[in-house]
């Protein structure tokens, strides 16, 4: 009986840094020296893992674009002497060109280079601005095993007429596996997706595929790892956690039927728990990767803060986190209180801050200009704007980060202060909707993440849950004394930013006319604070920022009314080959 053929695999589920040439290749060393001493063949390292991903426009620094490939030169001669082979994402520059590739390492030299096809370009993504298109090109060979290595988007079709079928390509010239080093940001139930775009790849080519992807915060990303391995018959071969790095060694065997893989299958966490999960780490990485040594916030007694608060301790310690409550004559006393509770329970450095007389001071500056005026919104929205700057002023003292606390309702109608509320270095709940803040907030007190460094049990006080939210404007106004109630107010939003309804389409959901116009209204003009808002955690496919880009001065407003059907009388179409001609 012949002895199946082996072939062991280490996968690097890695956290880079953009920029940290030095220290990405660090890990990447130290990746291979795990891979070495697990007897692996091969090191797999995720899409463009020497320069951290997205680079966005450094890439296009022809001195960064020199360091990083003397670092994929160093570490190529590295394998020199033998061990397992490395690939390992980089930006390449071939004949002119700036190419999104995977360089392979073996015997001291860089045997292979492999370029991504097809360039994202929508969301987050901006890449056919940055890299040169590659070619679909056949397999790499590793120990005379045949490696496919679509790069990210190569596994994710598209019909058009520009896309090229990496995987089709690699099938039909012989690849034996395939190996997918992405760069995948987290969003909410992504998870099954990115399951079921390779499902589907594995069904066409009869190939087994590794998706590898990286974890880690960059700016308002988050990625989540999550990766996994798929045998040719669609059983998982391997699954790997979410939210922290991993290596493991996968020994893969050849039969009859081909290759095959029987790794550790580990839970992930999803829904709200992989949302919080991500606030944590985006806020953890943003803290630790920019250099600051701690965090502050303002604490008010309320839901957004005290969720904010225990993202933080479960991001830093408690010992790098500071809150700062301060009140004015609208602020309760159950408002103190809860504060207190909730600083005590966290275990975190807190203060009290009475502002009156700085707000006292700023009317009593502004008597003048504003004598003869009625007293409206402009007094009643100083507090909050002196909050910000004694903040900031800590934060500059001090050193540490300003954690912002508003959420994405409140955002998107323009209900958070820009000096309070947004005025800061970062916001973990950014693109978490007000509904959300109650349900991760209950969950918390229930349970924490794999590494959180929070205390467990309950740590936001039930009170702050139950009571009902205010916007302390005026004493006893709550928020939705003004706003229709959140469960409302959600699901208009979700229909209005994230699916980009008509309001007529949602009017005739069931929603009244009025409310969906005053929300739209609302949404359109609070768009130049948002625009002044702190970067923020990305835990949905539209969030205010990367994703939903919208000009300040607009004055196009739906009008609620059925959309005009277009009238295909009108338009006059060329034949392909005149257009061919017009096209020069």
């Amino acid at each position: 009986m012949t002895e199946p053929k082996l072939f062991r695999i280490t996968l690097a589920q890695l956290n880079p840094t953009v920029g940290d040439v030095t220290g990405n290749a660090a890990k990447a060393r130290a990746a291979r020296e795990q891979a070495a001493a697990d007897g692996a063949d091969l090191l797999l390292l995720p899409e463009l893992f020497i320069c951290g991903y997205p680079p966005e426009d450094l890439v296009l620094k022809p001195a960064f674009q020199a360091a990083c490939r003397a670092a994929v030169e160093e570490l190529a001669r590295e394998t020199a002497g033998g061990g397992p082979a490395v690939l390992i994402g980089t930006p390449w520059v071939e004949d002119g060109k700036l190419y999104n590739a995977c360089a392979l390492l073996d015997q001291g030299r860089i045997a292979a280079l492999r370029f991504k096809a097809n360039l994202p370009n929508y969301g987050v993504f901006d890449e056919k601005r940055l890299f040169a298109r590659g070619p679909a090109s056949g397999p790499v060979t590793v120990k005379g095993i045949r490696i496919g290595v679509p790069i990210c988007e190569d596994i994710w079709l598209e019909e058009s007429e520009e896309y090229e079928n990496v995987v089709e390509c690699l099938a039909e010239t012989g690849a034996e596996i395939l190996v997918v080093p992405n760069g995948s940001p987290y969003a909410r139930d992504k998870n099954d997706l990115r399951l079921s775009i390779a499902v589907a790849r594995v069904t066409e080519s009869g190939l087994p595929l590794i998706y590898l992807n990286q974890i880690g915060g960059q700016d308002e990303l988050v990625f989540d790892g999550a990766s996994f391995a798929l045998n040719a018959d669609l059983s998982v071969a391997a699954q790997m956690p979410a939210f922290e790095e991993s290596i493991i060694t996968l020994l893969w065997s050849k039969g009859a039927d081909g290759w095959r893989c029987s790794g550790p299958v580990v839970p992930i966490v999803e829904g709200d728990k992989g949302d919080y999960a991500a606030c944590v780490l985006g806020l953890r990485d943003y803290v630790r990767k920019n250099g600051f040594p701690g965090v502050l916030l303002g604490i008010s007694g309320g839901i957004d803060s005290a969720l904010c608060a225990a993202i933080a301790v479960d991001a830093l310690g408690a010992d790098q986190v500071r809150g700062v409550m301060l009140p004015f004559r609208f602020t309760a006393q159950v408002s103190l209180d809860d504060a207190a509770k909730l600083a005590k329970a966290l275990g975190i450095r807190y203060e009290v801050l009475p502002i009156a007389d700085a707000v006292n001071g700023f009317e009593k500056i502004l008597s003048a200009p504003f004598a003869g005026l009625p007293r409206d919104i402009t007094e009643e929205n100083l507090q909050a704007r002196t909050r910000g700057t004694l903040l900031m002023a800590i934060s500059n003292k001090t050193g540490a980060m300003v954690v912002t606390t508003g959420n994405k309702s409140e955002m998107s109608v323009g209900y958070a202060t820009i000096y309070g509320d947004m005025n800061g270095g970062f916001n973990p709940i950014k693109d978490i909707y007000k509904t959300e803040v109650f349900r991760l907030s209950s969950l918390r007190n229930e349970w924490k993440p794999d590494g959180a460094l929070g205390p467990s049990g309950e740590v936001i006080p039930v009170n702050i849950i139950t009571r009902p939210p205010t916007a302390e404007l005026r004493e006893n106004q709550t928020d939705q004394d003004s706003l229709p109630p959140y469960d409302m107010l959600d699901a208009i939003l979700e229909r209005l930013v994230e699916r980009e309804e008509p309001l007529a389409t949602i009017i005739a959901a069931g929603f009244r006319a009025d409310v969906v116009t005053r929300i739209d209204r609302l949404l359109n003009v609070a768009e130049y604070k948002r625009r002044q808002a702190a970067p923020g955690v990305k835990v949905t496919e539209k969030n205010f920022g990367r994703d939903r880009r919208y000009p300040i001065t607009n004055r196009f407003r739906d009008n609620g009314k059925a959309l005009p059907a277009p009238d295909e009388r009108l338009v006059a179409r060329a034949g392909r080959a005149s257009a061919d001609v017009f096209e020069g």
